[in-house]
């Protein structure tokens, strides 16, 4: 079918009946359920987007296979027009939910498009799964399904010598194989958007085991999430039964987090790209360079977000008349930076991207990847801005039920400024402490410094990811001039 209404999108929830549990109970319907419904609501506002006839051209094309209309973050990109496209569509995406969905469809939409074009690299070694690639991207495409994913092992212990044991009976493992597929048993996290998802995909960005050539372990495959035998346990809803007006982000873009417990969950060969190779699993991000396709994705997510706090953090200033002030306009200053960076480097990406042995238009990996770096330190420093520049502002919140309360003429009265009527001061600024004081804004700080692993990690990849001889070929060259 073409590409899905937020109707059909919902339908398929209902229809799908995935176990999923949150606060003690199972959940009967996610469409209904207090502290979910409302994120389902903003993934179908995605998909009515792209249905909307103003929209069809922006944010779908035609499939060159079978001339089906599919969403745009599904595209292969053969060429720059495609990812900038491309970027325009999620960028219109990003902005709808003020960046504050970082598991939007795309990101998994983006991540399966560039492994199907690369699908040969899982036709290789001693299993060949390269149909399998082509045939699952196909599936959602056509379909237009939503993808959460799980990549990572719970571990019992951190120690430096055990840091990369993976356990039997806590981490994620084959345990048997049939003519039916692979049997699985273990647990995942951290399935960012699994209750609301119509499949889950579990892979690994890396599994260091690098003396062995087979683990149990080194897994890839996708499975529809009401496979029996497996399990989402969700972290306890951001979504506390506020208004819009009240909680103008946590009301509305609920992802949900969740564990997923796979109880013998049976994978059947047709769902199965990587089994039991270290060594393609490890390599997979790179060869296939679905690492920057994704950071790419990122970039729109990031800018989205990026121009609600500056945004946000100029009203406020306007609202409480201090624009002129130097240190708010340092802070302003700081914002714009941030976001202009982030814009810069996606269009860097576009701009220098290259075609890679898959035929696939690659955007350029250091300044896609760079966003990833920055955003993990510079999102937290944009929160406390904002803290900065609300102070005891942020305080001040009546709520909507106060605005039409008994004290409503003291509320306009004593909370208007020079620069805001009390109505529109209080609605801001409801929107700045969502952003940078409430649990939900809590959670998007904490999501966004390990949105692309640790610091420490990402460090070690930018840094070896970067051609160190051009810098220090130019610096020897200077040192040896007469």
């Amino acid at each position: 079918m073409p590409v899905r209404t937020g109707a059909q999108y919902l339908a398929g929830l209902r229809d799908r009946q995935v176990e999923v549990w949150l606060r003690g109970k199972r959940v009967d319907d996610v469409t209904v359920e207090p502290g979910l419904a409302n994120g389902a609501r903003a993934i179908a506002s995605l998909y009515d987007q792209q249905c909307a006839p103003e929209h069809r051209e922006s944010m779908t094309f035609a499939s060159p296979d079978t001339g089906e209309t599919l969403g745009l973050s599904f595209i292969i990109p053969r060429t720059q027009e495609d990812l900038v496209r491309r970027r325009d569509m999620m960028l219109k995406w990003a902005r709808s939910t003020c960046g504050m969905m970082g598991r939007s469809p795309d990101f998994m939409n983006v991540t399966f498009a560039c492994w199907a074009g690369a699908a040969d690299y899982f036709g290789t070694g001693s299993h060949d799964f390269a149909d399998n690639m082509r045939n699952y991207y196909h599936y959602i495409s056509k379909n237009d399904l939503v993808l959460t994913h799980s990549l990572i092992n719970l571990q019992r212990s951190r120690k430096i010598d055990g840091m990369f044991n993976l356990q039997a009976g806590t981490a994620l493992q084959v345990v048997k194989e049939s003519s039916a597929g692979l049997t699985v048993r273990g647990a995942r996290v951290l399935a960012t958007l699994g209750p609301l998802a119509d499949e889950i995909a579990v892979y690994s960005p890396r599994l260091a085991q690098h003396l062995d050539h087979y683990s149990p372990f080194a897994l890839s495959f996708a499975l529809p999430c009401n496979t029996p035998g497996l399990r989402f346990l969700c972290r306890d809803s951001f979504d506390d039964a506020k208004s819009h007006y009240d909680h103008p982000l946590g009301s509305r873009f609920e992802e949900m987090d969740s564990i997923v417990f796979f109880d013998d969950v049976v994978v059947p060969w047709e769902r199965v790209f990587i089994h039991g190779d270290v060594g393609k699993l490890n390599n997979t991000a790179a060869r296939t360079h679905s690492s920057a396709h994704t950071a790419h994705q990122g970039c729109a997510k990031n800018l989205a977000k990026c121009e609600l706090v500056l945004g946000v953090a100029l009203l406020m200033t306007e609202a409480l008349g201090n624009t002129q002030l130097p240190h708010v306009e340092e802070r302003i200053g700081e914002l714009v930076m941030y976001a202009e960076l982030m814009r810069a480097c996606m269009r860097a990406a576009e701009a220098d991207a290259q075609t890679d042995e898959w035929g696939i238009m690659c955007p350029a990996p250091l300044p896609a990847e760079a966003t990833r770096n920055l955003f993990m330190t510079a999102y937290p420093r944009m929160v406390e801005i904002l803290q900065l520049l609300g102070s005891s502002s942020l305080m001040i919140l009546p709520t909507e039920a106060d605005m039409h309360g008994p004290l409503a003429g003291h509320i306009e009265q004593y909370l208007a400024t020079d620069g805001s009527p009390a109505d529109e001061r209080v609605r801001l600024f409801h929107l700045a402490w969502d952003i940078a004081c409430s649990s939900f804004g809590s959670r998007q700080v904490l999501y966004e410094r390990f949105f692309a692993s640790d610091p420490l990690t990402r460090a070690r990849v930018l840094a070896g990811m970067f051609p160190k001889d051009t810098v220090t070929d130019q610096v020897r060259a200077f040192l040896h001039q007469s």
